[in-house]
């Protein structure tokens, strides 16, 4: 029996503050098989981002368990989770989270320099995708000379320079016209067909509608809708 890729067991994640606990994501009990494309939606303030934040080990969650391709993710270390992130995640988040220090080359092979690969296949891997996003004309740029959409571009080149098996992305349109939104959906959708998994946060149902299945969030916890 083949393992499941992502295994999460009543997931919670809460916020202490003084005044109250906030319980952002709540008892979340999923399963994502290897090659699957997710769409995640609810209201704002849900608990989408908290779960995508759990999934690519940027959060911690308070209780429950979570498993990918059969290994717990439960109790690494910092460095562990640096690691696995590295070698197995691409994101893309919804405010960019660019290095303003550094041109558009410079922030799209970032994971490879991390992954200690060679500065020429760097800058060929890295101006692929660029090309293939319109933007290798903008490469000696700094992120403060672009406008949301191309900020939003090279995010995403940056996500999937490295080839992740899962690729996170929290509103990977939200910043980007009609036009510049569908070649990304189309480029998400054709690495989904090279065997790549998606976990998507959108509230666009034309961007869901490329996803083979929508999980429903409200108030931090999990229902699943076609």
């Amino acid at each position: 029996m083949e393992t499941m890729f992502i295994q999460t067991k009543e997931l919670s994640r809460s916020f202490v503050t003084e005044e109250l606990e906030t319980l952002a994501v709540r008892d979340a009990t999923l399963e994502i098989q290897k090659g699957e494309f997710v769409a995640v939606m609810g209201p704002s303030g849900c608990g989408k981002t908290t779960l995508l934040n759990l999934l690519g080990l940027i959060d911690r969650p308070t209780s429950g368990d979570y498993s990918l391709e059969g290994k717990m993710m439960n109790g690494l270390s910092e460095n562990q989770c640096t690691r696995i992130r590295r070698g197995n995640m691409g994101f893309i988040f919804q405010n960019f989270n660019l290095v303003d220090e550094l041109n558009v080359m410079e922030n799209v092979e970032m994971p490879l320099v991390f992954m200690g690969v060679k500065r020429r296949e760097r800058r060929e891997r890295s101006m692929e995708i660029l090309d293939r996003l319109k933007m290798s004309h903008r490469s000696k740029h700094y992120p403060q000379k672009l406008s949301g959409g191309q900020q939003q571009r090279v995010a995403f080149a940056r996500a999937v320079v490295n080839d992740p098996l899962l690729l996170l992305a929290d509103e990977p349109t939200g910043n980007l016209d009609s036009r510049s939104g569908i070649a990304m959906m189309d480029l998400l959708e054709e690495r989904n067909r090279e065997g790549g998994t998606i976990v998507m946060v959108t509230h666009s149902l034309k961007d869901a509608s490329y996803a083979h299945r929508i999980i429903r969030m409200h108030d931090g916890e999990i229902g699943v809708g076609k």
